[in-house]
């Protein structure tokens, strides 16, 4: 409904005398500041004075004018210096609340595959894992509530000799030794050491190790309620063909020449991705790089149809972006068909202190332990709750707490009250009913917060990040813990008002669960 609110109003200023022949801007539609007592706020009178020649506030006080006669606008009003301020009817905002539409009705046929985690299979997922599943996860979710064709890939590292190492690793577990000073050194492996099979030949240590931490790193995306839609392996190329395949496409396209009895790729010669300098594809012994496999991969991705890669890294792989961003171009493709999005680090706070963590030690919180500690519904929502190229502090005591300082509790707990509120309803016979008018201001805030809701999911695609989502959803609860407090619900001596109430909460509490979904969090109707 916003969508055609904004479409009539671009209809009423280019139609109208005062701003003919002119190549007005878009209109834009924002929430409205709290202090103006207005719903929507546009600042399309600054927009217009380049091209008007004439002061933003002249604009917008005759835009106004012309607003007020609007379908579903009461009233419109110019504020310096150019902004005009919109009140809707209230007939708008109770058809608004009827309106669960999310999915655009012209579905779209680009193919987006967002690939995100790809941890290496040498040991179990840690903490920085997470944050990357559930960003992953939750732009997965939103593409599809939108009516995007959007896919979701883990691709494991399965070949290499990172096997060779891990064998090593293990094999000097099973003797009661250390680890090789390169090889992994956590101590997940001396469990491993007496989970491996006695039987277990040594030259099979490093495949057997791999497949038991590939199936670990499964059950620990499934306990985050994370579902891929396909777990691709590295290996899977090799078999194919397809690393010497995309090697073969480079070297058609002027982008792999031979030098130091080598292969290199000439990641210099593209322009625009301003790499540093030229990466090798083929080592002098003849063994293909972790490189060359990427771009194979990525090469792959596109030969299955798919139009936008994704690809969700960590805070190490800045460098790595370039390159493949050349690569991308070098196999014949436009480099914004590649989406690179890079999560900063995770610090854990436990009592106040900074939990110290070391890979190459072997000294890490595990995904696991963490979501066992404080649960999935707390690690997605605050996983979620920040944009990913801001670093953030995950505090394990404030995730754990049942109050309101919790934001995912805070969320929850209006969700789960709304349901106590009918449950109560039901045991006197009421229904939700029509909404009444005029609005109370509570119930105005309330509903003019669900109009919102759609073009919140835009902007979490337009950013590739869920941290407004979780916004949104703070701000509303918050708004239903104002009109709780305010207005009566459950009124027996005015059932028509408790009928509209019934109806406001009830939209309330489904666009909080589909809200919770999109973020991979549970929407419980008791606490």
């Amino acid at each position: 409904m916003l969508e055609q609110l904004k479409k009539d109003i671009e209809l009423k200023l280019s139609s109208a005398e005062a701003f003919a022949g002119a190549a007005l801007p878009p209109v834009e539609l924002s929430p409205a500041p709290e202090h103006t007592g207005a719903d929507l706020s546009l600042n399309w009178a600054m927009a217009a004075t380049k091209v008007l020649r004439k002061n933003p506030l002249e604009i917008a006080k005759q835009a106004a004018v012309l607003l007020r006669e609007v379908n579903a606008i009461a009233d419109a009003t110019a504020a310096a210096p150019g902004f005009i301020n919109v009140q809707l009817e209230d007939k708008f905002l109770t058809a608004a609340a009827l309106d669960r539409r999310i999915k655009s009705s012209q579905l779209s046929k680009h193919k987006i595959l967002i690939e995100f985690v790809s941890a290496n299979p040498t040991g179990p997922l840690h903490v920085a894992s997470g944050r990357g599943a559930a960003l992953g996860d939750s732009l997965v979710r939103i593409h599809r509530a939108l009516g995007h064709s959007c896919d979701s890939e883990y691709y494991v590292n399965d070949a290499g000799n990172q096997a060779q190492l891990l064998a090593a690793s293990l094999k000097a577990r099973i003797e009661g030794k250390e680890p090789p000073e390169n090889g992994y050194h956590g101590a997940y492996l001396i469990d491993m050491a007496h989970k491996a099979p006695k039987d277990l030949k040594e030259e099979d240590y490093g495949r057997w190790a791999m497949e038991y931490l590939i199936q670990t790193q499964e059950e620990d995306m499934q306990a985050f309620r994370v579902q891929f839609t396909r777990w691709f392996r590295e290996s899977e190329l090799h078999k194919a063909g397809a690393v010497q395949s995309a090697l073969e496409e480079l070297e058609k396209n002027g982008y792999a020449y031979k030098k130091d009895d080598a292969v290199w790729f000439g990641s210099t010669k593209d322009e625009e991705a301003k790499d540093d300098k030229d990466r090798v594809l083929v080592r002098t012994d003849g063994r293909p790089t972790y490189f060359l496999a990427d771009i194979a991969y990525h090469k792959n991705k596109f030969d299955r149809g798919y139009d936008t890669l994704v690809d969700i890294l960590g805070a190490d792989h800045h460098g790595y972006v370039p390159r493949m961003k050349a690569a991308v171009h070098a196999l014949g493709h436009e480099e914004s068909a590649f989406v690179p999005i890079i999560h900063q680090l995770v610090h854990l706070l436990d009592n106040g202190e900074q939990v110290k963590m070391s890979k190459r030690a072997g000294k890490f919180i595990t995904l696991r332990e963490l979501t066992d500690e404080v649960g999935a519904d707390a690690c997605r929502f605050f996983f979620a709750s920040r944009t990913p190229n801001a670093q953030m502090t995950f505090d394990i005591e404030l995730a754990k707490k049942q109050s309101n300082e919790n934001p995912v509790f805070y969320v929850q707990y209006v969700h789960a009250r709304i349901h106590s509120i009918f449950a109560a309803a039901a045991e006197k016979g009421v229904e939700p009913g029509d909404i009444l008018t005029p609005l109370a201001p509570q119930e105005r805030a309330l509903l003019m917060k669900l109009v919102w809701f759609k073009p919140v999911l835009h902007n979490c695609l337009r950013d590739m990040s869920p941290h407004h989502l979780t916004t949104y959803l703070m701000e509303l609860a918050g708004l239903f813990h104002s009109f709780y407090d305010t207005c009566r619900v459950l009124d027996e001596a005015n059932l028509p008002l408790t009928r509209s109430r019934l109806l406001i909460c009830q939209r309330v509490a489904e666009r909080i669960k589909k809200g919770l979904e999109f973020l991979g969090v549970s929407a419980p109707e008791k606490m």
